[in-house]
């Protein structure tokens, strides 16, 4: 006889997994501004591909420096996440004004706040985020949805992107069981970051590429921001959730129930 996986939490992980494995959001974003992000590209300054992965890891060891801390830990507090969202389309509209120039100052202080309500939604899903790592796990987001170049198709699924990841979790961990989080001297801290900011970087450049759409200015920026965010918020809830159930069932069940689960989009 099988082991009983409650019906309302298969419903749960059937939602979740909807969400994980069905992100588009480059989809998204070309819907809302009504011409395809490959138009954008065209657009972007030559040495961008080359810098955008030393921006995005800029961007994430910042926002895991400041988006955190502030915030209290108690565990199954509702997520702000409008909030949130009004936070990042404040800074895209500040973005889109400036142009493409300003994108590596706009994306650090974006980032911030969507690591902020990633956090935010961790701990509505009952996660206690003064834990490593918990805080690791929130970092995981922005690699989730986004392929690395090394990646193929059978290898860019939310469980594939999480057994990825996990060596350098558990390194991670290990090191900030006695450090804080960003401090010097962490090599094993900047491979796990080096290695979300490969896949996160992916969204990054179609981000960029919207917005490097001419006539998108401020309004534009704020809107993709705001596409952006409910992305992430979306990725998290998702992880979250799939978190919350293996607590409760034990991760081997979970994912194997997971993996049988249909993929809807």
């Amino acid at each position: 006889m099988g082991i009983e996986f409650p019906e309302n939490d298969r419903k749960e992980l059937q939602s979740a997994k909807n969400i994980l494995e069905n992100p588009g959001v480059a989809a998204k974003v070309t819907n809302l501004i009504g011409s395809p992000i490959e138009k954008g590209l065209g657009q972007l300054p030559v040495e961008w591909k080359g810098k955008i992965s030393d921006v995005t890891q800029t961007a994430l060891m910042k926002a895991s420096d400041a988006a955190i801390f502030t915030m209290k830990d108690i565990p199954g507090e509702s997520s702000s996440n409008n909030w949130h969202k009004l936070g990042v389309a404040i800074s895209g509209g500040i973005g889109g004004f400036f142009g493409i120039s300003a994108i590596a100052a706009e994306l650090a202080l974006s980032t911030t706040i969507m690591l902020r309500s990633i956090a935010d939604i961790a701990r509505s899903e009952g996660e206690s985020i003064s834990q490593v790592e918990v805080k690791l796990a929130c970092l995981e987001v922005f690699a989730l949805g986004g392929a690395s170049e090394s990646d193929d198709g059978a290898e860019s699924g939310y469980y594939a992107v999480r057994a990825a990841l996990a060596k350098l979790v558990a390194d991670a961990a290990d090191f900030l069981a006695t450090k804080t989080l960003t401090q010097e001297g962490a090599p094993v801290l900047v491979r796990f970051i080096a290695e979300v900011a490969e896949r996160y970087s992916i969204q990054i450049t179609d981000k960029a590429a919207a917005q490097a759409v001419p006539a998108i200015g401020a309004a534009g920026g704020a809107i993709i921001n705001t596409v952006f965010m409910d992305h992430f918020q979306d990725m998290a809830k998702g992880h979250f959730v799939v978190r919350r159930l293996e607590r409760k069932h034990g991760k081997e069940l979970v994912q194997r129930i997971y993996q049988e689960l249909p993929t809807l989009g």
